[in-house]
């Protein structure tokens, strides 16, 4: 099952079932991505540790942990925070010129370059296979968890246009989000719509970009054992 229905969460699935290197598939619930688990509460509390996730990778600023908290530190549960530097959105160009998807892919690729190391550092925990099941998220579940999502999945061998199209099924969680931030906070729910939006084309862009900027996805996380790795445990055998 890919989508699982959090009572309190809107984005939450499971990055498991798709053909990746070697024509083996990614195993099905050892790595999910979400939304906040800081809204987690007693009602969602039994549908998410029922999945036995491990580990949490916390993806938002710290301002952000500050203003809405952090998931409950259940037992047996292992946090990180890992916040990738990048720069604000309402200090990027307005690039009015530009689609939606160029313009998010932009940000995507700032992101990418400034945040690298903390962005290297989260898919290293994810590939390591004493952390899983993992669970990576940030505010919405779209942009920096993203990131990590597509890189992670290209690096298993995921083609892009999958990769494009799991990221896109954000698409489909933005409304129930965005009643949510209207009910508590709508400084967040009032931001440009762009920002909101999850076009497939987004990730084909940004992951074309990394390859122009870095070679290959391989060679933008650095250190090649970790896309060894993670092929070892999140892909099914031969």
């Amino acid at each position: 099952m890919r989508n699982y229905d959090h009572p309190n969460l809107f984005n939450f699935r499971d990055l498991g079932g798709y053909a990746g290197h070697e024509g083996r598939t990614v195993r099905w619930r050892r790595l999910f991505r979400s939304d906040s688990l800081s809204r987690i509460d007693p009602a969602d509390a039994g549908s998410f540790t029922a999945l036995g996730v491990r580990t949490v990778i916390d993806l938002r600023r710290p301002r952000e942990i500050d203003r809405d908290g952090r998931i409950h530190a259940f037992p047996g549960l292992t946090y990180h925070h890992i916040s990738p530097m990048h720069a604000e959105w309402e200090e990027a160009p307005a690039g009015a010129e530009l689609s939606d998807a160029r313009w998010l892919a932009d940000r995507y690729l700032d992101l990418a370059e400034h945040g690298r190391e903390a962005i290297v550092t989260a898919v290293g925990v994810i590939a390591d296979a004493g952390n899983a099941p993992v669970v990576v998220h940030c505010v919405a579940g779209k942009d920096r968890t993203g990131v990590v999502s597509g890189i992670t999945l290209a690096a298993l061998g995921v083609g892009d246009a999958v990769v494009a199209e799991d990221y896109a099924l954000t698409t489909a969680a933005t409304e129930r989000s965005m009643e949510y931030w209207r009910r508590t906070n709508p400084g967040i729910a009032g931001m440009p719509a762009r920002w909101l939006a999850s076009p497939a084309e987004t990730m084909r862009l940004f992951l074309a970009d990394v390859r122009t900027r870095y070679g290959t996805v391989d060679a933008y996380l650095g250190d090649p054992s970790i896309a060894a790795k993670l092929r070892e445990h999140l892909l099914e055998p031969s």
